[in-house]
């Protein structure tokens, strides 16, 4: 979708080009270095949201694309009925076709007859000849009748060539009409495909824009927090550390966390909205004290169900991260986020999107130097006692301070990375910005 592009886009951006970063992230550009901590992806979502369409602006392309739609169903109707007509009899190129074919057989029927009168004139003189006391005049009527009737054949096979040309004629014009309307008919069909693949695409854009303007709020309800390894291999598995904390001053109904991995770009390769990014994910799956197998996140079980989280408590999550083993030798980096809703129809969307960036090596023996980790480390959470849901926070930090390649950005070298969990939508990895809102009712 062209809304989730624009995320994927400036996402990209601020982890490659300069001139990608720059124009994604205007105000980042001028910001001066603050605290890791103080670092919030308010501001480039805000750069983000600028470049997306209203609900309104949505809406009029639905109609827009709807009506495209119905034009290109109707042309494809009308286009299908002249192809079914060129097969119907009252057709005029069917007609003209059915007329020439009885011409010819008339023509051909004409010319037999032409010809056996021919053999019997030729037959009769030879009979007059072969008697002895045959006349004159009987010599000469026999040969005048030979004449006019080869004449006859000739005129009768000469008007089955014109019948046969004329045939020939209407059937390559009927045949050409059926052609061209089929052509015109597969055409618009295709038409209609393309309109049909708009209009599905307007309509999810509509959707997909009103659920990140629903009820739901972003707030500071639900902490998260992520710690990782500096380094991990291609094709071996490396476990991060999550921890969701509740925050409010109530307990939380239904919590549910996200998380996102991806191979980073190179610094010198250009991301773009026709990029295919896909590729660049890394598999993750989650464990915890309740959910003992470690079960992957994927685009149809995309949320680690944390469930009822009480005020105050914390829920530990264990995540397994496996870079593909004929992955490069380059960066990744990892991304979190939490939502709630309550019974009561309150909800809210993550304030924070905690995000750990690490080295990857390649499997094979090749022990590529790995580049300075471009990130702090963050601590790892402590173990929770007495039952992952009355855990209370150890440590951990909301954002991770991103340097390295991004310095040549001419942006500030503590820029956090957190937004790109925005952008990990567009990856097929799960909605990090959008909250997948339960009914309230569904959990009573």
């Amino acid at each position: 979708m062209k809304i989730r592009r624009i995320l994927a886009t400036a996402v990209a951006a601020a982890v490659t080009t300069p001139a990608l970063f720059l124009s994604a992230a205007p105000a980042f550009a001028d910001t001066k270095p603050a605290a890791p901590q103080s670092q919030k992806p308010s501001s480039h979502e805000d750069d983000i949201d600028d470049e997306m369409p209203s609900i309104e602006e949505l809406k009029a392309a639905v109609a827009v694309a709807q009506k495209a739609y119905d034009e290109a169903v109707a042309e494809h109707d009308k286009a299908e009925a002249a192809f079914k007509a060129l097969d119907k009899p009252d057709n005029p190129l069917v007609a003209k076709a059915a007329d020439a074919k009885k011409a010819v057989e008339a023509a051909a029927a004409a010319k037999a007859t032409a010809d056996e009168e021919l053999a019997k004139a030729v037959q009769a003189e030879k009979d007059v000849l072969a008697k002895p006391d045959a006349t004159e005049q009987q010599k000469t009527d026999a040969a005048a009748a030979v004449t006019a009737a080869k004449k006859t054949a000739a005129d009768a096979a000469a008007a089955k060539a014109t019948a046969d040309e004329e045939l020939t004629k209407a059937v390559t014009a009927r045949d050409d009409a059926r052609i061209a309307a089929a052509r015109l008919a597969e055409l618009a069909r295709k038409v209609k495909v393309a309109a049909k693949e708009d209009l599905d695409e307007a309509k999810e854009e509509l959707k997909f824009a009103e659920e990140i303007e629903g009820e739901c709020k972003v707030d500071d309800a639900v902490d998260v927090t992520l710690s990782g390894p500096k380094t991990v291999t291609a094709g071996q598995p490396a476990v991060f550390s999550l921890r969701v904390t509740n925050t409010s001053d109530r307990a939380l109904d239904v919590v549910d966390a996200f998380a996102t991995a991806v191979r980073l770009p190179k610094p010198d390769e250009v991301i773009d909205d026709e990029t295919v990014l896909e590729g660049r994910l890394i598999p993750i799956e989650w464990s915890s004290a309740d959910v003992l197998e470690w079960t992957p996140i994927t685009d149809k079980y995309e949320s680690i169900e944390v469930g009822r989280l009480a005020k105050g408590a914390s829920y530990d999550v264990k995540l397994r991260l496996t870079v593909a083993a004929d992955a490069p030798a380059g960066r990744g980096v990892a991304f979190a986020y939490a939502e709630y809703e309550n019974k009561d129809g309150s909800c809210g969307l993550g304030e924070d999107y905690p995000d750990v960036e690490f080295g990857i090596l390649a499997a094979k023996g090749d022990k590529p130097k790995p580049t300075p980790s471009p990130s702090t480390t963050t601590p790892t959470p402590a173990p929770s006692t007495g039952g992952n849901h009355n855990t209370t926070q150890q440590g951990g930090s909301s954002n991770t301070p991103v340097k390295g390649s991004l310095a040549a950005t001419g942006a500030n070298d503590t820029l956090p990375l957190g937004i790109a969990a925005a952008g990990a939508v567009a990856l097929g990895a799960g909605a990090l910005v959008v909250t997948r809102r339960r009914k309230a009712g569904a959990d009573a």
